[in-house]
């Protein structure tokens, strides 16, 4: 058995490729249109390891989709966890869950998907501003 990837349906295409791929740095493997069956396929993974992959399912016909917070979340391994929530933020994403200790935090996406960061190896040394910035909303 072999894990392929989590498919996540989102409202926009454009909207969410600023936060996986840009914000949070993911590399797009893969982009497929079906005009007949009017969806849109794009697989996404973390640069240079593309055995696990987000696939972003657009839908072209507007749905509203409820219940992104029962899906859980996704969860990326980070170098440092300090420079990866800078550069979420430098691209307009709140900092849901600060990495107070070091060692993890949370965000959403635009179709509200949780998105876990975990710090490699040990937690960095606790940094402001992380250290003392609270929760925002729910994550």
């Amino acid at each position: 058995m072999k894990y392929l990837h989590t498919m996540v349906r989102v409202t926009e295409v454009e909207p969410s490729l600023h936060f996986w791929r840009d914000a949070l740095g993911l590399e797009v493997v893969r982009r497929d249109d079906y005009p007949q069956g009017r969806f849109t396929l794009i697989y996404l993974a973390a640069p240079g390891d593309h055995a696990a992959q987000i696939e972003l399912t657009h839908n072209w016909d507007p749905e509203t989709y409820t219940g992104g917070r029962n899906f859980g979340h996704v969860a990326y391994e980070v170098s440092d966890i300090y420079a990866a929530c800078e550069r979420l933020q430098a691209h307009g994403v709140t900092i849901l869950r600060p990495p107070r200790d070091g060692r993890m935090a949370f965000v959403r996406s635009p179709d509200q998907i949780s998105v876990e960061l975990l710090q490699a190896g040990s937690p960095l040394p606790p940094a402001e501003p992380w250290a003392s910035m609270p929760n925002t909303g729910s994550w």
